[in-house]
Parts: structure tokens; sequence; C-alpha cells
């Protein structure tokens, strides 16, 4: 019997024929789907832009005339049938890869959790690569029909908005969101009653709001504590990603992992296999248990079950990224729990015990190991790395055998993929390769495209690039919002034929941003050349409160603004899911250059290699697996170093002498007689025939229910692999 409702708002004032416009707008399929975002850019282009691609806002704001001309345009309405055809075609197929190959999944659903998603730019409830992950995680499960359902948080303020000051301080602004402007459906009882969930924390009841957003065919749950009955303090809980205050950071992630819970067996769900993407939402371990404690189980009955169909997969290389809180805060915060999970104090500190040299901690990740039958890396290398960082759990084993496999991380290429790069894939790859896009021979149909074509669509994409930058830079000029020179900085002066370096990313020290810059006169030269200019473009964040990332924006940011490098060293302040496409589209070449092997896996050069962009990278996460000696380059040694400094020395080295005499030669100086740089074009195609297949959201997805969700499903318990 139906208990709830997340029902559609019928509050547009759409012509009949347009009706469904407002049942796209509320299903992010769109956002992979270039074509149905047209529906609306050729509405209003300008409108687009200025609400940041949000359908929501559009249909709110469009004007009633341009409405009707369009259900005027035979062209238009043609193309609107032919998407929701595909649109219906998608939600209504029951002949699935999953449906094919794992019919056992039927009405089993997957429970994945995590404390970000990166959708959409509309959607500012991520911080960054693992926010992006997630999002690329459901988009793809809901391309292969894998019954996924997912929890997070609805963030009231979402994630900062960046601003860059005159001095290169970054400063943090945020601002609420509008949830009636955004595509996220409010849940509710069948009475209309907002739906909520409840956790208890110190002396209080707080409780959590529900809403469902659409991704395709898979359903996300969001949990929001700003609820009328809450005191103000508890109303924050979910105001902000990571919070910096231990108290409030645990209070997320009891609400995340026990009001997650209470969240989908309120929706009537009982999943099959829960997936824990990374360590924030352990806690849903202990109500799980607490679950089949109150049914009659003992303690180490319901731990068996619950640890044969948990995953969980970490993303962090070093200890200091994990979350760790110390025993006091624990007592604080589950001295109600410990008894009813029948255990006493030692055995329930037990379960999360880290050891550490001032002291030991509860680790989030080490109760997720230790509840989880099933555990990841993201590539390779992170694999040998989690394996050597959590062998204390496994005092008997070798490191080699500590139960710790990895599944290299992939991307949407929906998602990421620039729409003349999709129609050119279209007309020489197959109707098809979407379907196939994991697989290697499609790709060996990249040697047809005419190098001449692939050329003009990668100069198109540089000039897109070039051209949004500059606007950009109007934009903040007009609006008086910063100094002159600041508009230099933000890359006005940028030619859309010159090389062009791109950097992207978290500003965290050890993603090294500075390392390009480690001498400064050599750079300078090498991007003044004559006829051989070079370009490089930053952009990141930093977590308001690492003050060293701070430190190292404005150390960049000062060193860009300087008149030698004569605007050719460009910072583009607040980096985003919509900036991150104009770059991952439009520069040449993506540089990454991580402290090894501090880089779990990384993702944006998978994004960057199928857009025909050049990988110059560290053999750091995933480049080590895929680079191959042709499809890119690789800055300094596959090994590792004990002192950071020469490592530093090593590695900027490296950097600078394949700049020098591989990359700007190979871009420059090697054309054939009809203009086109031959070479180049052929390590592009490389390129893309190597990594889209093998980095692929399809590919990874697929490896995860294969390697990871059938066996969890099955239930099996191993039992000298149970941690005691």
């Amino acid at each position: 019997m139906e208990t709830y409702r997340a029902e559609i708002p019928n509050n547009f004032l759409l012509p009949r024929r347009l009706k469904r416009l407002g049942e796209l707008a509320y299903n992010l399929w769109w956002t992979w789907n270039p074509n149905a975002q047209r529906l609306f850019i050729e509405i209003d282009r300008d409108l687009w832009e200025r609400t940041n691609h949000n359908p929501i806002r559009f249909l709110n704001q469009v004007q009633r005339a341009q409405l009707n001309a369009v259900t005027q345009n035979h062209y238009y309405l043609d193309n609107f049938d032919r998407i929701f055809n595909q649109f219906d075609d998608y939600m209504n197929t029951q002949d699935t890869w999953c449906a094919r190959n794992h019919p056992e999944y039927n009405h089993r659903p997957i429970a994945y959790f995590s404390t970000e998603f990166g959708l959409h730019e509309t959607l500012p409830i991520y911080a960054g690569g693992l926010g992006i992950l997630s999002g690329d995680h459901l988009k793809g499960a809901s391309d292969l029909g894998i019954p996924l359902i997912a929890v997070g948080f609805l963030y009231t303020h979402g994630y900062f908005s960046q601003r860059i000051s005159e001095d290169g301080w970054q400063e943090a602004h945020y601002l609420r969101l509008n949830f009636s402007d955004l595509p996220i459906l409010p849940i509710t009882t069948i009475d209309g009653e907002p739906m909520t969930v409840s956790v208890d924390l110190p002396g209080r009841e707080v409780k959590a709001r529900l809403w469902a957003i659409h991704v395709g065919r898979v359903k996300l749950y969001l949990l929001d504590s700003d609820v009328d009955g809450n005191s103000v303090s508890d109303r924050e809980l979910t105001a902000r990603l990571y919070t910096s205050d231990l108290e409030s950071r645990i209070s997320q992630e009891i609400i995340l992992g026990i009001g997650g819970v209470r969240a989908l067996r309120s929706l009537g769900y009982n999943p099959s296999v829960w997936h824990l993407n990374e360590g924030h939402s352990a806690f849903l371990n202990l109500e799980r248990i607490r679950e089949m404690i109150a049914s009659g189980h003992t303690f180490e009955e319901a731990k068996k079950h619950i640890y044969a169909s948990c995953i969980f997969t970490t993303h962090t290389p070093v200890p200091a990224g994990n979350d760790e809180f110390p025993e006091w805060l624990i007592d604080k915060y589950f001295s109600n729990l410990i008894p009813e999970l029948e255990l006493d104090r030692e055995q329930f500190f037990s379960l999360g015990r880290n050891p550490n040299p001032w002291g030991s901690t509860f680790s989030m990740p080490v109760l997720a190991i230790r509840m989880a039958r099933f555990r990841n890396g993201v590539s390779e290398l992170h694999g040998q790395v989690a394996r050597e960082m959590w062998r204390h759990l496994w005092p008997e084993l070798h490191v080699e055998d500590v139960p710790i496999t990895y599944i290299t991380n992939g991307v949407h290429t929906g998602s990421w993929l620039a729409r003349r790069l999709g129609s050119l894939f279209d007309e020489y790859l197959g109707e098809n390769w979407m379907d196939l896009l994991d697989k290697s021979q499609t790709w060996d149909a990249i040697e047809k495209i005419p190098d001449a074509e692939l050329w003009d669509v990668r100069r198109h994409l540089k000039r897109k690039l070039v051209h949004y930058v500059r606007e950009k830079g109007r934009d903040q000029w007009l609006n008086g919002s910063i100094h002159p020179v600041q508009v230099i900085a933000s890359g006005v002066l940028l030619d859309p034929y010159a090389l062009t370096i791109g950097f992207a990313r978290r500003f965290a020290t050890y993603k090294r941003a500075n390392l390009i810059l480690r001498d400064l006169d050599r750079l300078l030269d090498i991007i003044n050349r004559p006829n051989m200019p070079v370009q490089i473009i930053f952009a990141g964040k930093s977590h308001p409160a690492d003050e060293p990332g701070k430190m190292l924006i404005q150390e960049v940011y000062r060193i860009v603004k300087k008149a030698e490098n004569g605007g050719r060293l460009v910072f583009l302040e607040d980096y985003d899911m919509n900036l991150a496409r104009y770059l991952l589209q439009g520069v040449d070449v993506w540089l990454n250059t991580p402290r090894r092997p501090h880089e779990a896996s990384g993702t944006s050069g998978m994004k960057a290699a199928m857009n025909g962009v050049l990988n110059f990278s560290v053999l750091d996460g995933w480049w080590r697996e895929g680079y191959n000696g042709r499809n890119g380059w690789a800055i300094g040694r596959d090994s590792e170093f004990d002192d950071p400094n020469q490592q530093d020395e090593e590695d900027a080295l490296s950097l600078y002498e394949i700049l020098e005499n591989q990359i700007i030669p190979l871009y420059y100086k090697k054309r054939s007689s009809d203009g086109l740089p031959g070479d180049w074009i052929d390590m592009m195609k490389e390129s893309i025939r190597t990594l889209s297949p093998q980095f692929s959201m399809r590919r990874m997805v697929k490896e995860y229910v294969e390697q990871l969700y059938v066996n969890a499903l099955q239930n099996k318990v191993i039992e000298y692999d149970i941690l005691d």
C-alpha cells in the first residue's frame, strides 16, 4: 500500500503541446543528453545561461510569447517528439544490461550511501571528486538498469561560492538554496505532511525531512535537518558540507548513517546490498544491527548477516584524510545505543578503535572495514596503498594478502563528452556506440575520423572556452567587483590558437598546483617564446578550513597577476561542474601533479581524454594504469620517494623538460602541408581510443556488479575474514 508521495509539481504555465517539459525538468536524464538540453536552449538561449542551466528556474521565468513561438516551429516540435520518445524508451524499457545479465537483482535493490553527489551545477551539494564520482555512479547505474537507490544530504547552503581577493585570498560565500527552484521533490505522507525520520542525539531527538531526485531510472533520497521542531543549531546540521566542528560532524554522520537506514525503511525498501562510498555513512551498520537484535537475533548473528551484504569503498590514501572521533565524543553520542547492541563499552569501541601514538580514536573507516565483507580502493596503486595503510587490522597476514581489492574509477561519458564530439562519434563509431562504449573494439573506429574533422571540433571547443572565459571576465569588470589587474588574471587575454594547458582540481597541498611554478624564470621563458606561446589555466577551490590550501591558491594567484607572464597564466575562480566542462573539453593538455602516491585515483583526466585532451601527469592513481607511452606524457618516475623535496625537484625538472622538448614542438612544429598537426592528432586519437573504454563509468559499474554486488547478494559469509 502506498504510504508516501513525491509528485512532480504542475505549476508551470506551459502550452499544452509543451506540458512534458515540466516532467523532463525533474528528471536529471536531461543532464547527460545534450539534445534534451536543447529543448530548453532553443526556446531562449540567453535565459538558459542566466539561470545557470536550471530548467526549473528557466520554466518559471520564460516568456509565454517564446513558448508560443516554438509551438509553431515544426523543426522544434519534431525534435521535441523525438527526444521524448527516447526518454520514454529509456525509462520504460525492461531490456537493460542488468536485466539480461543479472535477473537475480529483480526487486532486490542496492543501497548506495555518499555524503555528497555531484550531478549538475544546478545542485551544489558536492565539494569535489568524491561527489562527482558518486553522481556519475548513479548515472551509470541508471544506464545499465541496476536497481540502485541512493542516500545523501540536501545541504541548505550547498557548497560555497569562491571569490578571490586582489591579494589572492580565497573568500567563501554561502547562499541559502531555494529548494523550489531545484529539480528536487519533497516527499510527503498520503495526508500531505512532510515525511521525516528521527535520530537520537545527546539529550534530544532530531528530525530530518526527506527529498527525492530522479536520476534517470535511479532515485536519490536526501535528508535535510532544517525542520520545524528542531533547535536552531540542529536545523543547521545539514547546512554545509564537511564542517570542521567535530560535534556537528558526528551529528551529520549519525543522520546520514542511522537516519539514512530509517529513511529507506520508511520508504518501504529492504536493500539486499549496502554500499558505503567512503566511511562517512559507516554508522548505518550499527542501525542495521540494532534492527536485527530488536527482532530477536544476537549481536554475532546480526554482525555476520550485515557483514556479508556490505561493501566499503575507500577513496583516501592518507590516514589524516579519514574521519576519526575522540572516545569521549563517542561516549557522549552513543551511550544510549551501546546497550541496545548488547555490547559493553569496550566491545563497542573495538568496532572502530584505531590506535595512534597520541591515543586511540574511533575511526569511521575502521568501523566500515570491520563491518564490510567487501572492501576496495579506487585504482590499482591505491589498492596497494590501502592494504599497507590498514594492514594492522590483519596482523597475521602479509600485506599482499590483506583483503582489500580495487576497482579503478571511471567517468560517465554522456555527462562529460562535448556535444560536437558526440555527433562526430555518432557518425563514425555507429549510432549504438554509447551502449558499447566500454568495449575497446568500439573505439578502434576512431581511426576512421578524418584528421581535419577532428581538429575542427577541437579548435571549436577551444574557441568556446576562450569566449566563455573572456565573457566571464567582462561581466566581473562590468559589475565593478574586481581590480583591472584581476581582469587580466581572469583570462581576457587568452589566445584561442595557442597551446593551452589546464590545471583544475581541489587545491590541497599534495596536489602541488605550484610545481610548475617551481622555477619561475624557466616557466616564463617557456610561455613567452615567440611564435610558440603557452597558456596555463588554473582553477580550483580549497576547503574553507584548509589554511595551507588557501595559501597555495594565494601563491599561485600572485604569480598569475605578474605582468611578466603577459596574461598567459590565468586563474579562474569558482570552479564548478559548468566551468569544468569548458576546461576539460577546451584545453589541449590536462596537467596533474600530485605527490605520489597520494592521488587515490583522480577522474578529471579521464574526462579530458574522451574529449581529445592529452594528459600530462604523474604516474599516480588512474594514470599509472592508463599511460602507454603513446597516449600522453608521464611526469617523473614510477617509484616512491623518501624525501618529498627530492621528489618535488625531480618531478619539476621532468615536467619542464617534457614540456620544452616534447609537448611544445609536437604542437607547433610538426605540421603537415594542410596545416594540421598530424603527430599531435595521432596522439589524440590514441588517447581517445585507449582511455575512453578503459575508464568509462559503464566499465566501472559493471565491475562493481560482477566483482562485489553479486557476491554480496549471494550473502556468503567467509568466517576467517571477519575481524574480531
